[in-house]
């Protein structure tokens, strides 16, 4: 699986692929294959997504460009 952090839509990262998430003392958090990172800082799971960007009216649609 090839490695990748997808922006959703005024929503959370998606991160899937081969990839470590540790917290800021190193600790490793369990390997997942795909995890959802807030991004709107409402989530009571952080630093994972738990949908409160839905109700909190979190909006952010970020592009690539050249």
């Amino acid at each position: 699986m090839e490695n990748q952090i997808k922006i959703s839509d005024n929503g959370p990262l998606a991160v899937t692929g081969d990839f470590q998430l540790v917290d800021a003392e190193g600790n490793e958090f369990p390997k997942k294959a795909k995890v959802y990172l807030c991004r709107c800082g409402l989530s009571g799971k952080k630093p994972f997504c738990d949908g409160s960007h839905k109700k909190g009216g979190f909006e952010s649609s970020p592009r690539a460009s050249d």
